[in-house]
């Protein structure tokens, strides 16, 4: 079990009222919850910075039909397989397609990746989240 650790802090009345109109819409039960989330925000970010190893996830749409960028896409995912776990590839329409991959590695070397594929021409849009590998995000 977890042990829990209070501690009280103090707020200017505008911010706290803020604060919580955003956790009402965010849907958590407590102020203790969503302030959780944004230390492991920023703890993420920290390792991101810093260039500790992160989970991610590139999102793309692309043109599939747009001339040699399957086998581009393809030889930028082998160049880069030591960091990728999974990729999964969906039909949007005729012309294009969603690519996810999720990856796990040195988070300056996912950004490698990402913008390797974001340059090539035929993509239209490329999102990179990233997230704690969860060993020292309890």
């Amino acid at each position: 079990m977890t042990k829990l650790y209070r501690f009280g802090i103090s707020l200017e009345k505008q911010l706290i009222d803020s604060f919580d109109r955003h956790i009402s819409e965010q849907n958590y039960q407590n102020r203790s919850e969503a302030i959780r989330d944004l230390i492991r925000n920023e703890l993420v970010k920290k390792q991101w910075s810093e260039g500790g190893v992160v989970a991610g996830v590139i999102v793309m749409n692309y043109n599939h039909h747009k001339r040699e960028l399957v086998s581009r896409m393809l030889d930028i995912q082998h160049d880069f397989q030591q960091l990728i776990i999974s990729t999964q590839h969906i039909h949007l329409t005729h012309h294009d397609c969603l690519e996810i991959i999720a990856a796990k590695g040195r988070a300056s070397e996912i950004e490698k990746l990402a913008n390797s594929l974001k340059s090539l021409v035929g993509v239209k849009h490329v999102n990179l989240s990233i997230s704690s590998v969860g060993e020292h995000s309890h």
